[in-house]
């Protein structure tokens, strides 16, 4: 009952800018004394981790990659592995590991393993209400390269959830909470550095990106594991269609919507004897999507845990402005980009790190090209020169050993 009276508080709040302004106000300042007063009165444990992927949302990213390279260190065999879910029942297996805890997101448990865990590795931004400690090591490996601006970078931002003075103030006061930032390029480092203002540039690791291990270490078993698991048929070419959001799309108090700007009729007319779709919306995405009149042509594979594994199954990716094809192209498969409202998005949300000139594949900006430049880029793609300094520039430390480096730098 009293769940319920909270529930509608809060909906009613959410109805109101200023009310609801307020609720999260007082909300951060009793977490926040509450945090603080779990860790001046429990003790550090030392010998325990607390990781998060994207807020508790995934078991996956770079975080996963230092738990499982952790969990089999002979090293680390007398620690405790904490990960925090919003749904812990999804993840329970994970307490078959050796020596791991789960816990839910947000709740009081969480703030006493947050005050009490001297290691934590995420991979988002931490809640304002978790500051740690000078004897903490908050370990912040991002969840990729950046091509759109982030942060203090930022010169403009049709944002509806934040003003863009707030969002560079979020990106300093977490600069200041972090240890360490993992890095997979010299790129990477300089983008992130300016993003948070960061003051002190040894914070950066250069050992290569975690959550890329496995691109390296990927066996054709884990193929058709993934491709089993997504009833994906073996007749078709798999394509792999990752949009990011968009920052003027916000529902306050629920998150980003997202409306889809791919004609998926037009796709499935021109492309489905041949090819399979995996849809996967970024995580801050809140609306669900239905693809039923497609008749398998497209999977909706936005809650899957792991990108990795929709990585290594796919033939071909495509996106617009996520980070995601700095990641595939360690793969060296084809990759094509379809900005439909590039204009704005370079004018009005974020601008860019790079040129365009640089992207691993062609750009297209109309639907009417889209099924051409999938059939086009995947039937003559070569692992060109051009390629092949795009990785060297942007992957540069990227093998199947950066976990293990990253725990060694990290983990005292």
């Amino acid at each position: 009952m009293l769940k319920k009276i909270k529930r509608r508080i809060k909906r009613f709040m959410q109805n109101s800018k200023i009310l609801y302004g307020l609720y999260k106000f007082l909300l951060i300042k009793k977490r926040t004394f509450t945090f603080k007063r779990y860790q001046k009165t429990l003790p550090l444990n030392e010998k325990t981790i607390i990781f998060e992927s994207f807020q508790g949302r995934r078991y996956a990213c770079s975080p996963k990659a230092m738990y499982l390279e952790a969990i089999k260190d002979p090293r680390y065999k007398d620690f405790t592995f904490v990960w925090s879910f919003r749904d812990i029942k999804e993840h329970e297996y994970l307490m078959e590991y050796p020596n791991t805890v789960l816990v839910k997101y947000n709740t009081r448990k969480y703030l006493k393993l947050f005050a009490t865990s001297k290691y934590w590795i995420t991979n988002s931004t931490m809640r304002p209400y978790l500051i740690p400690s000078s004897e903490q090591v908050f370990v912040q490996t991002w969840h990729g390269t950046p091509l759109k601006r982030l942060g203090c970078d930022l010169e403009v931002s049709n944002n509806a959830a934040q003003k863009l003075t707030e969002i560079k103030k979020q990106y300093r006061q977490q600069e200041e909470k972090i240890s360490i930032f993992i890095s997979p390029s010299k790129f990477y480092t300089e983008k992130i550095a300016t993003a948070y203002d960061v003051k002190d540039i040894s914070k950066f690791v250069e050992c290569g990106y975690p959550r890329n291990d496995f691109l390296f270490n990927f066996t054709d078993d884990d193929v058709e594991k993934v491709k089993n698991e997504l009833n994906i048929p073996r007749d078709k070419k798999v394509l792999l269609y990752a949009p990011t959001f968009r920052d003027n799309s916000h529902e306050r108090g629920r998150g980003f919507t997202y409306s889809i700007g791919i004609d998926f009729d037009k796709l499935y007319s021109e492309l489905k004897d041949e090819y399979v779709i995996l849809f996967r919306a970024h995580y801050f995405i809140i609306n669900g999507f239905d693809f039923e009149k497609y008749n398998g042509f497209i999977i909706d594979v936005s809650q899957y845990d792991d990108i990795n594994n929709l990585y290594i199954v796919s033939d071909m990716l495509m996106t617009d402005y996520s980070s995601v094809f700095f990641d595939y192209a360690n793969l060296k498969r084809p990759v094509m980009f379809f900005m439909y409202d590039f204009e704005e998005y370079k004018g009005e949300l974020r601008d860019f790190y790079l040129d365009m000139s640089e992207l691993p594949g062609p750009i297209v900006y109309t639907n009417d090209e889209v099924a051409p430049c999938i059939k086009n880029t995947y039937k003559n793609f070569k692992y060109d020169e051009k390629y092949q300094k795009f990785n060297e520039k942007f992957n540069t430390y990227n093998d199947q050993n950066s976990s293990k480096r990253a725990l060694g730098v990290c983990i005292k």
